[in-house]
C-alpha cells in the first residue's frame, strides 16, 4: 500500500484542520504534519495560552469528530524542516496548487512514498514553499469558481494519490 503523509501549511481554519485530519484518517494517511500557524490539537508540555488551547482543540473537534485522536499527527512549525524531513526519507513532495508549472493531477502516477502538501485558504502555498516541492499537481475545474476549499482539494488529492495506478 502507498505511503502517503500529508502537510497542512498555514492553514488558519480549525474547521479546515479537523476536516483534513478526518479525511486523512478515512483515506489511510500515515502521519498529517501541521506546520507554520495552522491550528493543532493540545500537545503536551503545550506553550500556548490554555484557553487557546482548550478554545482549539474543541474547534477542531467538531469537525475531526475524534480523528484529531485516531490519525497520527504532529505540529512542526518549520516547513522547510519538515519538507527536507520527509525528502531525506524518500518522499515526493507533491503540492496541490495553481501555477503556471502545475500538472494535471489525474496524470500523475504517484510513486510508493507520496507527502501531499497544501496551504493558505486564500493565497496558497506560498511561491517560496512551492520552490522545494518536487511536483506541482492541479486538480482541474470545470465551473465559473477558481479554486476549491482547501479541505476538499486535499480530499480529492488524497483520494487520487490513494487510488491512482502507478503503471496505467
Amino acid at each position: 500500500m502507498r505511503d502517503i503523509v500529508l502537510v497542512v501549511h498555514n492553514v488558519r481554519s480549525s474547521h479546515n484542520v479537523g476536516s483534513l485530519l478526518r479525511t486523512a484518517d478515512g483515506l489511510g494517511v500515515s502521519t498529517v504534519y501541521l506546520t507554520g500557524y495552522s491550528p493543532h490539537p493540545a500537545v503536551a508540555d503545550d506553550t500556548r495560552l490554555p484557553h487557546l488551547v482548550t478554545k482549539t482543540t474543541k474547534a477542531i473537534h467538531k469537525t475531526a469528530l475524534g480523528a484529531e485522536t485516531s490519525q497520527t499527527w504532529r505540529y512542526e512549525a518549520d516547513i522547510y524542516a519538515t519538507l527536507a524531513e520527509l525528502k531525506h526519507e524518500g518522499y515526493t513532495v507533491f503540492a496541490v496548487e495553481q501555477s503556471n508549472d502545475s500538472q494535471d493531477i489525474n496524470t500523475i502516477a504517484p510513486p510508493d512514498k507520496c507527502a501531499l502538501l497544501v496551504g493558505r485558504e486564500v493565497e496558497g502555498i506560498e511561491s517560496d514553499v512551492l520552490k522545494q516541492c518536487d511536483v506541482i499537481a492541479e486538480i482541474p475545474m470545470f465551473g465559473s469558481k477558481e479554486s476549491y476549499n482547501v479541505a476538499q482539494a486535499a480530499a480529492m488529492a488524497l483520494y487520487q494519490m490513494r487510488f491512482a495506478i502507478t503503471n496505467p
